[in-house]
């Protein structure tokens, strides 16, 4: 350690309380800078990571982002459904490798049902291309039999063989629900992260058997019982939308036109990878200002170890005057302020990102839960390694005006100050 930074170090401990506020300081602006980049970073790549695998989503029509949200996402409803002989019709079609159908429109305590079939926990993707993996259980095997989410099990406390009564629409109120018919819990899926850690699965039958005796919403009274239409045979007369595989990519755009101009009924193909885009595009307001937010605390944290150094320099006008009596030059006194700036910086850095990373292995699982978005501890991006330089050179910056000032205070005018 060279003695001009041994000598700022040790001014820095001899004030300590004026240190260690300059140092929260800049690290509760450190936090906010780094904790906004990286919910921002995780937040994309979780949307991303949504859907994988999957290279058209077919719905009613309607807009891209809409479809995107309702059927991926689970958020909203859909403006018109699927006639089955559709989905018939395109899960046949020679460029389809696979079709994955999906029914929504009910619910449980809060989270959404979704009917669908074993094409589902076969060809979904998620992630990195990442199949569904059960943590507990099995498919749905029989009419009234459910597999959940992780979050759905955690949240309700929900094991195999629990059971749950679904109700009509998103509202779960007594007169909706399906009290008839209650299901029977055969499976958990292992935490993915996505929305589907808070949907509750069941056949596309069960929800057809579930709505006998309903018309537009509201029960009419005949209901049969579940022993009843377990009996019964039942096939979809509708569907939500669907989800297909191809197999070749250079058929995309082909069918997805094919789709778009279906004359049977109106129908819209979208290519989730650009409707991603599309959606995180409309959320880059809410992006941006958060990181001016966090630049701006920055700023406000730089300013006030300013105000700190410039307040402590006036009681230390005879120290410098000593230390230029004792044969410092006017470069070592100029030297010294910038060091005591770059020092408070530099510990202000290391506390502010040692505090983030304690802060999200605390926070992660809760934000994981409630918001869906994994927010992974790893190392610092270069990005977020530029970031902390840039509030390094800032800091060090800063420290020219108070160094400015007690370079151009003069020996004589040090000594003769009252104290």
């Amino acid at each position: 350690m060279t003695p001009t930074l041994s000598l700022a170090w040790k001014s820095v401990r001899n004030r300590k309380v004026t240190a260690i506020l300059s140092i929260l300081t800049v690290a509760i602006s450190v936090i906010l800078l780094l904790g906004v980049e990286r919910i921002r970073t995780q937040a994309k790549s979780s949307f991303a990571n949504t859907i994988s695998g999957t290279d058209l989503i077919v719905g009613g029509r309607s807009g891209q982002v809409n479809l995107l949200l309702y059927s991926v996402f689970r958020i909203g409803n859909a403006t018109n459904n699927i006639d089955w002989k559709s989905y018939q019709e395109f899960s046949q079609h020679r460029a389809v490798d696979w079709a994955i159908p999906i029914s929504l429109g009910d619910s449980h305590k809060g989270f959404r049902v979704m009917g669908t079939n074993h094409s589902y926990f076969e060809h979904y993707r998620y992630g990195q291309k990442q199949n569904l993996a059960f943590q507990d259980g099995r498919e749905f095997n029989t009419l009234f039999e459910a597999v959940i989410g992780s979050d759905v099990a955690q949240s309700l406390n929900y094991t195999i063989g629990s059971e749950m009564v679904i109700a009509h629409g998103i509202s779960d109120v007594g007169f909706s629900r399906h009290d008839n018919t209650p299901f029977k819990v055969v499976g958990v899926l292992a935490p993915t992260g996505t929305p589907i850690d808070k949907t509750v699965h069941v056949s596309l039958e069960a929800i057809e058997a579930i709505h006998v005796g309903w018309e537009s919403g509201a029960n009419l009274g005949n209901n049969p019982s579940a022993e009843q239409l377990q009996k019964m045979d039942f096939q979809p007369k509708q569907i939500t939308a669907m989800m297909i595989g191809l197999k070749s990519r250079i058929q995309t755009f082909a069918l997805q036109r094919q789709i778009n101009t279906y004359n049977q009924e109106p129908l819209s193909a979208i290519l989730p990878g650009v409707a991603l885009h599309e959606l995180w595009g409309m959320m880059s307001v809410a992006e941006q200002a958060l990181m001016a937010v966090s630049v701006f605390v920055v700023i406000a944290g730089l300013l006030g170890m300013l105000s700190s150094l410039l307040t402590s320099l006036q009681e230390r006008r005879r120290e410098m005057a000593i230390l230029r009596a004792m044969g410092a030059r006017p470069r070592h006194v100029f030297s010294l302020l910038i060091l005591e700036a770059s020092v408070l910086t530099f510990v202000g850095l290391i506390v502010g990102t040692l505090s983030l990373y304690a802060l999200l292995a605390i926070a992660s699982p809760f934000i994981q839960q409630q918001y869906g978005i994994n927010l992974q501890i790893v190392a610092l991006s270069h990005y977020e390694w530029m970031l902390l330089a840039a509030v390094q050179i800032a800091g060090t910056i800063i420290g020219f005006i108070p160094a400015l000032r007690a370079y151009k205070q003069s020996l004589s005018d040090g000594m003769t100050i009252r104290v």
